[in-house]
């Protein structure tokens, strides 16, 4: 366990003498096996117990935590501020609608003024991809990901592993079918890199308009029919629209969309008898998804993945810190 005294700053400038120094949690891609079924690990402790859910930690006690969102976001933000409060870290949100960044300060200048006020931990989403890496290049401290652009989100990805592992017992061999705006999501790329290392089988269902170029390099099989591709799955998750980060028109209309691609109880069949169901909201309903089987509590995991988001975050807060 971290002890919160006087000396903790003075680790902390040794442990980033150099910016490589520190431990970062930037992206899944380039994770190995090891690293991710710690983190995994470290998480499954904090679920479900009085540690995660209720007693609040000593383990941060003393080192502060900032939440710079550059996005709007309800789910990451409020785990984040959950995870670091339930280790005992102190907890600073800051508001970009209303900071120096507003007035056109530059990521650059930000991230002195970070390292200025001797931040221990920075959780950073923007979106740019690439930013948050650019940002963790200048920062003294640990940064974790919270999101960055089409690139990656590494929490989410390790949430959506956490919620299959507890319900499958394993990720290894599983047929995991991953539907919807995979050019534009950022949870697609870091889910597709986890889930090949841990060495399952990646397919993705997309119209041909949202299959990102290159794809093929992932590693991932690709279907652009939903009967086909969910055929036999074990897990499949599906993906919103990311209307945000579409200039142009990608779907002819959401009805059209939700008739060839949202998943209902007839394209559901085709997939094992005990399959599950994943997505990482917001959901679009009647889009993506049918609400009858977002709600069924048999097979969809979209809640458990929402009660697993907390402990993970909590995993990778104390796991930077003790690098």
């Amino acid at each position: 366990m971290l002890r919160a005294d006087k000396t903790h700053k003075t680790r902390k400038t040794q442990r980033c003498a150099s910016v490589k120094a520190c431990r970062h949690i930037l992206a899944i891609e380039g994770m190995s096996r090891d690293a991710i079924v710690a983190l995994l690990d470290k998480a499954q402790s904090y679920v479900g117990g009085d540690s995660g859910k209720r007693r609040r930690l000593s383990v941060l006690e003393g080192y502060s935590v900032i939440n710079l969102f550059f996005e709007n976001s309800t789910r990451t933000r409020t785990s984040f501020e959950m995870a670091a409060k339930r280790l005992g870290a102190n907890v600073v949100n800051m508001s970009v609608a209303t900071s120096s960044i507003k007035k056109g300060e530059t990521l650059l200048d930000t991230a002195a003024t970070l390292n200025a006020m001797d931040t221990d931990v920075l959780v950073v989403r923007h979106p740019c991809s690439g930013a948050v890496v650019l940002l963790a290049e200048k920062m003294t401290c640990p940064v974790i990901n919270g999101g960055d652009g089409a690139h990656e989100h590494p929490t989410q990805a390790l949430i959506d592993a956490l919620t299959i592992r507890s319900r499958k017992g394993r990720l290894s061999g599983l047929k995991v079918v991953i539907c919807g705006d995979v050019k534009h999501s950022r949870v697609a790329r870091s889910n597709i890199h986890l889930l090949n290392t841990m060495q399952a089988e990646v397919h993705i269902v997309a119209p041909y308009t949202l299959v990102p170029s290159g794809i093929d390099e992932l590693g991932v099989r690709v279907h652009h029919d939903m009967h086909t591709g969910l055929r036999d799955a074990d897990v499949i998750m599906m993906l919103r629209i990311q209307k945000e980060r579409i200039h142009g028109a990608y779907v002819s209309s959401p009805r059209e969309y939700y008739h060839f691609f949202g998943l209902d109880r007839k394209k559901f069949a085709v997939a094992k008898d005990d399959a599950v169901i994943m997505h990482p909201g917001p959901m679009d309903r009647g889009v993506e998804i049918d609400s009858e089987l977002a709600d069924d509590i048999d097979r969809s995991l979209i809640h458990q993945q929402v009660e697993v988001g907390v402990a993970v975050r909590m995993a990778c807060l104390q796991t930077v810190m003790e690098s």
